[in-house]
């Protein structure tokens, strides 16, 4: 009995200080030991072996140049003169009191897996990607004063201490995403560039980027220059939503191919891909008002960029051949901007009353055989499926869509597509699966992170009631209840950001942190090792690097 509690006391203190340590998301297993590396007056060693893609040495240089210049202290880069045939490094050390830190390539560890050991003059970290590396670096950020994971010099700081740490960490998630619309309010790269920065911070590593919407197109299309010059500007800054009306203020933006390319080099050096998405055949309105004559259901009508939150009626007329080409020429350009392997085509909320009034629509129904208008829809993306497919194998993309194509004929499309479960989140996903489709969570509530963070009164308007606070978006339990058979079909989590009432990237961050924090340690972290109370006191530390990075937050849990 004795010894059960000793070691019962042993493991609750590797606990407290594994908290202590304040690392979010917290890894999958800490222990800590007594003392630290004193890091003063000392040159670390980066030791490392080359590889024929020079993958690695970007990641350790952006790394070095980094530390240079926050902490002032000396590094210098070393390769190994051996390694074995297995690819991991052997290292000699080369001077008596340096800090070696040792990388050792290990291609039997899962992609994005890391061990990180810090003990007397040696940091020795082992991962089998250059991706691992990277989050091997965040976390060795976090054991440091917080602004060097901010990049801010803080010449107050005059000793820098690595406490002796043993991590052994990898995802629970291969998809750890955040989800960004644009096509309500427009925020530019800026922006963009900012919440990259927070994602790979919190090892999130996949940015589904909502880019057109009823109320404005945001992606230059060179085929189809009217999206942008007009599809991307609408005659009122705020949308419009019961007492709240149109205010007449010109307003609108959108991202050239080379902001495009710009954003996606930028998110690459981060380890996050980005998962474009066009909204067709529905939430088109922009695109419509564009090219009425190709797209529209009733051509001859005035169509407009819309002023207003809400779903629009006016949705693509997918029996038009012209409106099918249209979609496959997006994909092309889409194809050649994104070098990944996601594309999300929307698929929610699509209205069919115009369908239903549209004597070719209604041919098109009667043609495959159904007498669900939904299936129009499917049908539509089968073509545009169809013609991927057509494409060489580096430029094929698989499909994304919202959980409601599941309300359609499903074969039309297969089951080899990805499925966002968001509305009945849980049910929906567990369907998708069940029809061998792959899913992403990305539960209404709570994972709509742009609803409010409290109730209280001085909390800005946004969409909600204030039910969505850090806490109850921590306690969402993914794939609970799922049976353990159609769990490999799971592919992760993803927080949504809807812009209906977030006009400035200073609200857009007031309501995306710290409930973004939260999000990433549920895709992160191993559902067992989870507990909100700790979580609460290990984000404090995140108090301070928001504030160092100069970016808006709620205060809520840090009060």
């Amino acid at each position: 009995m004795k010894r059960v509690l000793l070691l019962l006391f042993a493991a609750i203190t590797l606990s407290l200080q594994a908290q202590e340590l304040s690392l979010v998301p917290l890894p999958q297993k800490v222990t800590t030991y007594e003392g630290c590396m004193q890091l003063d007056n000392k040159s670390i060693v980066v030791c490392y072996p080359q590889t024929d893609d020079n993958s690695y040495t970007k990641v350790i240089d952006s790394f070095v140049d980094e530390m240079k210049v926050i902490t002032g202290v000396k590094i210098k880069k070393s390769y190994p003169k051996k390694a074995n045939i297995a690819g991991v490094s052997v290292i000699k050390y080369t001077k008596k009191g340096d800090v070696h830190m040792t990388l050792h390539i290990d291609p039997m560890m899962c992609d994005e897996e890391y061990n990180l050991c810090i003990k007397e003059n040696k940091i020795d970290i082992a991962t089998a990607t250059p991706a691992a590396l990277f989050y091997a670096f965040q976390t060795l950020k976090q054991l440091l004063p917080r602004n060097v994971a901010a990049g801010v010099a803080d010449k107050s700081i005059k000793e820098w201490r690595l406490p002796f740490v043993d991590i052994h960490d990898k995802p629970r998630f291969s998809w750890r995403g955040f989800m960004l619309d644009e096509g309500r309010h427009f925020y530019g790269k800026e922006a963009v560039k900012k919440v990259l920065d927070i994602m790979a911070h919190y090892k999130m590593n996949r940015f589904h980027w909502h880019l057109t919407e009823d109320q404005g197109w945001r992606i230059e299309i060179k085929k189809y220059p009217e999206l942008t010059n007009t599809g991307a500007w609408r005659d009122s800054k705020v949308l419009g939503w019961g007492d709240v009306k149109p205010d007449g203020i010109r307003y609108g933006g959108y991202y050239t191919q080379e902001d495009i390319r710009e954003i996606v080099e930028y998110a690459k050096e981060h380890f996050i891909e980005i998962i474009p998405e066009i909204d067709i055949p529905g939430h088109s309105q922009a695109a419509v008002a564009s090219y009425p004559e190709i797209l529209a259901c009733d051509p001859k009508e005035k169509h407009n960029v819309w002023l207003w939150q809400g779903v629009s009626a006016d949705v693509i007329n997918v029996s038009n051949p012209d409106a099918v080409q249209f979609a496959k020429d997006i994909i092309d350009e889409l194809t050649e901007l994104f070098p990944y392997r996601y594309i999300h085509l929307g698929g929610d909320e699509c209205p069919t009353h115009k369908w239903e009034r549209n004597s070719e629509c209604a041919a098109l129904l009667k043609e495959i055989g159904t007498q669900n208008y939904r299936d129009l829809q499917l049908n539509f993306y089968r073509q545009i499926k169809d013609h991927i497919a057509q494409k060489p194998s580096e430029k094929q993309r698989e499909l994304i869509f919202w959980n409601e194509i599941l309300h359609g004929n499903t074969a039309l499309l297969g089951n080899d597509i990805t499925i966002m479960a968001w509305i009945g989140a849980d049910a929906a996903a567990q369907k998708a699966v069940s029809l061998g489709m792959k899913t992403i969570l990305t539960p209404q509530i709570p994972y709509y992170i742009n609803r409010k963070q409290s109730d209280r009164p001085d909390e800005p308007h946004s969409q909600g009631y204030g039910t969505e606070t850090v806490e109850a978006v921590y306690n969402y339990v993914p794939m609970k209840n799922t049976p353990e058979e159609l769990k490999s079909k799971y592919l992760g989590v993803q927080a949504n950001f809807w812009s209906e009432w977030v006009v400035t990237a200073d609200h857009l961050q007031y309501l995306l942190l710290p409930r973004l924090a939260a999000v990433a340690e549920a895709a992160w972290t191993q559902q067992d090792r989870r507990d909100y109370k700790e979580f609460e006191k290990r984000i404090q530390c995140e108090q301070l690097f928001y504030n160092l990075i100069n970016v808006n937050y709620g205060k809520h849990i840090f009060e």
